[in-house]
C-alpha cells in the first residue's frame, strides 16, 4: 500500500504542470491500478485527464474500475466517446463495463456501445442490460474457461490455454454439455493427476452449486458466504451456462448494503456521501430530523398534560432523562440484534415468539438490575417517596417494553417486505421516548 504524502502529490502535480510526460510515466509506472486510482482523487480535473493520457489502455481499464463512479462519470464526460470506448470498455470485464453503462443516458450507451471494437463484447454488454441490477444476471460477468464435457484431455488443455489468454484470473473451469448446459466444474488438479485419455466427464465435479439469472443478488451474497466460493456460476431458466459471479462483484455490493442500512439507522434516507452538494445531504437528513422534531412536540404536550405531577413532585424533572433515554437505547440494542440476525439468517422469521421469549427473559434481567441501582441510588438520596418508587417502577417498565417493541419492530417490517433497518434508528428511539413518558407520568400518577 502505497501512502501520498502531501509533498509527494505537490511534486506530481508540479510535473505535470510542466508538462514533463516522462516523469510521470515514471511516477506511476510502479503503482498498482488502485494506488492510481487514490492518486486520482488527490488531483483536479485536468490533471486526472493528463494521467489517463499516459496509461496503456490496459492499465487505464484496470485503474478505471477501481475508480468512484462520480470519477468514472466525470472521465466519461470529459473525454472523447471513442476513447472511452476503446481505453475502457474494450478491456474491462463485462460486469464493470455493464454497472458504469447502466448510470449513463440511452443515446451515450449508444455511442460508446458503437465504439467498441470487440463486437462480441458490445454484445455480451447489450445482453447484461437486460437484466434487473439487482439479480444474479445484472451483476455477473461472461469471461469464463468453459469446457465441453466430451472433450479429451490434450484437447481441454488446449482449449483452456486459448481462453485464459483473454482473461486475468481463473476461479474455476465450467463443464458444459453440447446444449451449453452447466453440467460440472473441472478441477484444475486433474490436469497433473489424470491420465490423458480421460475424458472431462470422468473427472469432472458434478452439480456445481450455482444460481439463477433471476436470482436476487442478496440470495447471492448468502450463497457466496455459505459456501466460501470465489466464484459462483450463473445459469438460465433451463440451466445453460450464462456467467459467472466472482467475490469482488458482490464485495461492493455488500458494502453498499452495509452503509446503506448505517445510514437507515442514522437517519438518513438517501444514500449520500460527504461529498455530496448541500441539497442532496439536507434532503436525506430533514425527513427523519422533522420526525424527530414531531416527536418532541408530542412528548412536552404529554408533559404538559401532567403539570400537576410536577407541582407535586418537582424533583420529577431530574429523571426524564433517565427514563427517555434508557428505553432509546434498550430498544436500538433489541432491533439491532434482530436485524442482524434476519440478515445472516441466524434468525429464522417463523419464530418470531421464540425470540420475543428470549429477548423478554434478557430484558426482565436487566430490568430487574437497572431498577434496583436506581431505586438505592434515590433511597440515600432522597429516602422513601414517592419519586424514588414511581422512577424505578418506571425503569423496570421501560426497560421491558422497549425490549419488546425493538424486537416486534424489525420483524413485523420483514414480514410486510420493508426494510427492517429502518427500525434501528430514530424510530425507535422517539417511540420509546413517547410510550417512556406515558409510563413514567402514569406510574407517578397512579402513586401520588
Amino acid at each position: 500500500m502505497v501512502n501520498f504524502s502531501k509533498e509527494y502529490i505537490d511534486r506530481f502535480s508540479e510535473v505535470i504542470l510542466q508538462k514533463d510526460v516522462e516523469e510521470a510515466k515514471t511516477m506511476i509506472a510502479d503503482l498498482h491500478p488502485a494506488d492510481i486510482a487514490e492518486l486520482y482523487g488527490r488531483l483536479n480535473i485536468d490533471e486526472r485527464k493528463f494521467i489517463y493520457l499516459l496509461l496503456d489502455d490496459e492499465k487505464a481499464a484496470d485503474v478505471f474500475s477501481e475508480l468512484d463512479e462520480d470519477f468514472q462519470k466525470e472521465l466519461v464526460e470529459v473525454l472523447p466517446v471513442d476513447v472511452v470506448a476503446k481505453r475502457f470498455f474494450d478491456n474491462m470485464d463485462t460486469d464493470d463495463a455493464v454497472d458504469l453503462i447502466r448510470e449513463l443516458d440511452e443515446k451515450t450507451q449508444e455511442e460508446i456501445l458503437s465504439y467498441i471494437d470487440d463486437v462480441e463484447q458490445a454484445g455480451d454488454i447489450v445482453d447484461l442490460l437486460k437484466y434487473d441490477e439487482d439479480t444474479a444476471g445484472g451483476i455477473m460477468g461472461t469471461e469464463m474457461v468453459i469446457v465441453n464435457e466430451e472433450w479429451s484431455m490434450p484437447k481441454c488443455l488446449e482449449e483452456m490455454r486459448n481462453q485464459a489468454e483473454e482473461m486475468d484470473e481463473i476461479y474455476y473451469v465450467y463443464v458444459v454439455d453440447s446444449e451449453e448446459r452447466l453440467k460440472g466444474v473441472f478441477p484444475l488438479k486433474k490436469m497433473i493427476t489424470s491420465p490423458s485419455i480421460s475424458k472431462v466427464k470422468h473427472v469432472m465435479t458434478k452439480e456445481p452449486i450455482s444460481v439463477k439469472v433471476d436470482t436476487p443478488v442478496d440470495d447471492v451474497i448468502k450463497i457466496i458466504e455459505k459456501y466460501d466460493l470465489v466464484a459462483l456460476p450463473v445459469v438460465d431458466s433451463i440451466g445453460r451456462l450464462e456467467g459467472r459471479i466472482t467475490i469482488d462483484d458482490v464485495m461492493d455490493r455488500v458494502r453498499e448494503q452495509a452503509e446503506r442500512d448505517y445510514q437507515l439507522a442514522s437517519g438518513i434516507s438517501q444514500d449520500v456521501e460527504s461529498k455530496d452538494n448541500v441539497w442532496m445531504q439536507t434532503s436525506a437528513r430533514l425527513p427523519w430530523l422533522v420526525i424527530g422534531m414531531i416527536g418532541g412536540i408530542t412528548n412536552s404536550a404529554i408533559l404538559g398534560k401532567f403539570d400537576n405531577n410536577f407541582i407535586l413532585y418537582p424533583e420529577m424533572a431530574f429523571f426524564i432523562p433517565l427514563i427517555g433515554g434508557t428505553g432509546g437505547n434498550v430498544g436500538i440494542q433489541s432491533s439491532a440484534i434482530v436485524v442482524q440476525g434476519l440478515a445472516n439468517k441466524s434468525l429464522n422469521i417463523k419464530n418470531v415468539w421464540g425470540q420475543v421469549f428470549k429477548e423478554s427473559a434478557v430484558s426482565l434481567i436487566n430490568a430487574s438490575i437497572i431498577s434496583l441501582i436506581v431505586f438505592i441510588y434515590n433511597y440515600f438520596r432522597m429516602g422513601p417517596s414517592v419519586v424514588t418508587t414511581s422512577v424505578s417502577l418506571s425503569l423496570f417498565a421501560v426497560v421491558m417494553f422497549a425490549s419488546i417493541f425493538g424486537t416486534l419492530v424489525p420483524l413485523t417490517l420483514e414480514k410486510l417486505k420493508v426494510d427492517p433497518a429502518i427500525a434501528t434508528g430514530p424510530f425507535i428511539t422517539i417511540s420509546n421516548d413517547i410510550i417512556g413518558m406515558l409510563i413514567y407520568m402514569g406510574i407517578t400518577l397512579a402513586l401520588s
